[in-house]
């Protein structure tokens, strides 16, 4: 059960009061970091802007406290942004903290059955794919702030194409003055990284920002006048529970899920490789679910590992689940004193600094790496992916990006499979030399290659045999697998051979095709003699039987 112990009882073993300090230190400094960023993500996602500290203090201490890995931060990401300000939109908060809550049951459930290496089958081409198209969102949902267009009243786009077409529709009243703010406040997040290392660029964007709008003749929309901004620690709320809230929370809820495991867990493998570690990642999913339930219940969005908060952590000397907790502590301090501020801060700021975010998060060279170099069909499920991602939802594209890469594995692999007849040539054919095998003409073999699954049942179709045939010889060593379909067609050739008085002998069948035949009772339909060790032993016993 060392895969479901949590890293920070490892780490307290060997903990040190120097330790501490660092973790200390790289706790406070990785809290200045999230507090923008939290921020920029709550409002992204359609809640106000406590929301997004909430997340990160109550998600952010729970999954450090529970965690399979040291050095994880967690909190509210990008990722989520999208849906959740879809869920918010149509179903309310109630609907966004039912979904939240069932997302995080389902991860404690992924993590107890041990599903922790399973992510690995999230195909890279559909990771690649929605990434890109997220970051895409984030942009487009943040045009109307960074330009400081101003809707018609009753216009509140919800889905990406909606605001885009919002966007262009209402292009003609942009603000000169968001305009300026923004693009000041993204020249210091690109530049400020190069000049002062230790201080996070969106810090400074959120300071010159505020100077600009409150010292300048800038006029531009701020926290505050869209939001009323409380101090007020998280309260826990418990959610009006029906049974058909839940039904119509289950599909957002499975997404949230997914998208938490497989973040969380690449944040994971990151960290390991920073640190030379090892993280313990059916843990680390329980840990995402119960931060995710406590988040919802106390007024937060869903979260999970977050990478550039973790590789922060990791610079600053954070090594244990501390430097993560003290990150909490430090967001309340935050939260308590400087909150009433945060209205201060300019919508195209905040604009600005989602901007940087979804540039980070796009993964356009592996993107366009992948266009370059992929076969077809990874290159069809990538832009599938992305296009289903911006023009619908997450859900749509998840899906039917699974279900596209799941059609096309199996065609790849039915292509894998194929049924060869041996050659027969004449006795006074040129052919003939003295490395082939003499066989009499009463014997027919074929080699199966490949797996045999109901995607490739029909190659058995392509045996076929003569009318002096009397043993049909299947060879059987190159199948690794065989399911149910393949077995019925195998089947069906023993019942047609049976009929036309052939004996079927199969040789060198391996483990798991010989288990689903034992089990299905085929074995004894053809019976043991007839199951040789390898092609010798097979072809000696069906000599035997034509003489």
């Amino acid at each position: 059960m060392s895969s479901l112990k949590p890293m920070l009882l490892t780490c307290m073993k060997t903990y040190s009061r120097e330790q501490f300090v660092k973790d200390v230190t790289a706790g406070i400094i990785v809290a200045i970091i999230a507090l923008p960023l939290s921020i920029a993500l709550a409002l992204a996602s359609g809640v106000g802007p406590e929301a997004g500290i909430f997340t990160a203090i109550v998600a952010g201490f729970v999954i450090s406290a529970l965690g399979g890995s040291s050095v994880q931060i967690a909190g509210p990401t990008a990722a989520f942004a999208t849906i959740v300000a879809g869920i918010v939109a149509k179903n309310g908060l109630d609907g966004l903290v039912i979904a939240t809550i069932l997302a995080g049951i389902f991860l404690i459930l992924m993590g107890l059955c041990h599903f922790g290496t399973l992510i690995r089958f999230i195909p890279y081409t559909i990771t690649t794919g929605f990434t890109a198209g997220i970051a895409v969102t984030i942009v487009i949902g943040q045009l109307k702030d960074f330009f400081g267009v101003t809707y018609p009243d009753g216009v509140k786009p919800i889905e990406t194409m909606e605001k885009l077409h919002a966007f262009v529709e209402n292009c003609g009243t942009v603000n000169l003055s968001a305009v300026i703010v923004g693009v000041v406040s993204l020249a210091i997040l690109i530049i400020s990284p190069y000049i002062f290392k230790k201080i996070p660029g969106s810090l400074l964007a959120v300071v010159a920002g505020i100077l600009m709008v409150k010292f300048l003749p800038l006029k531009a929309s701020t926290i505050g006048d869209l939001y009323s901004i409380s101090n007020a620690l998280p309260g826990f709320h418990l959610p009006a529970l029906s049974l058909a809230a839940v039904e119509d929370a289950i599909p957002n809820a499975f997404t949230i899920a997914v998208l938490a495991a497989i973040e969380s867990l690449l944040s994971c493998v990151v960290a390991d490789g920073m640190i030379n570690g090892k993280h313990r990642s059916d843990m680390e999913l329980v840990a995402q679910g119960a931060g995710n339930i406590a988040s919802a219940l106390f007024g937060g969005i869903p979260a999970t590992g977050a990478i550039a908060r973790t590789a922060a952590n990791i610079k600053n000397g954070g090594r244990t689940p501390i430097a993560g907790m003290v990150h909490s502590i430090t967001l309340v301090l935050v939260l308590v004193v400087l909150m009433p501020y945060a209205g201060m801060i300019p919508m195209p700021t905040i604009a600005a600094i989602l901007f940087v975010v979804a540039y980070n998060m796009c993964q356009w060279r592996p993107f366009t790496h992948l266009i370059q170099t992929a076969p077809k069909s990874d290159i069809l499920v990538l832009l599938v992916t992305f296009f289903l991602t911006v023009v619908f939802d997450l859900v749509v594209a998840i899906e039917i990006g699974m279900l596209l890469t799941c059609l096309l594995f199996m065609k790849r692999m039915s292509d894998e499979t194929h049924v060869d007849s041996w050659t027969y040539v004449d006795d006074d054919s040129d052919a003939v030399n003295d490395h082939m095998q003499k066989l009499a003409k009463e014997i027919r073999v074929y080699e199966i290659t490949g797996p045999l699954f109901f995607g490739a049942a029909n190659a058995i179709e392509h045996i076929v045999v003569k009318d002096f045939t009397k043993c049909l010889v299947l060879r059987m060593r190159s199948v690794p697998a065989l399911d149910s379909t393949a077995m019925n067609a195998l089947q069906n050739l023993v019942k047609y051979c049976e009929a036309k008085g052939i004996t079927p002998i199969f040789s060198h069948v391996n483990e798991q095709p010989m288990h689903v035949m034992e089990k299905a009772g085929f074995v004894e339909l053809v019976g043991k003699d007839n199951f040789c060790a390898n092609i010798s032993d097979a072809l000696k016993h069906a000599e035997e039987l034509i003489k």
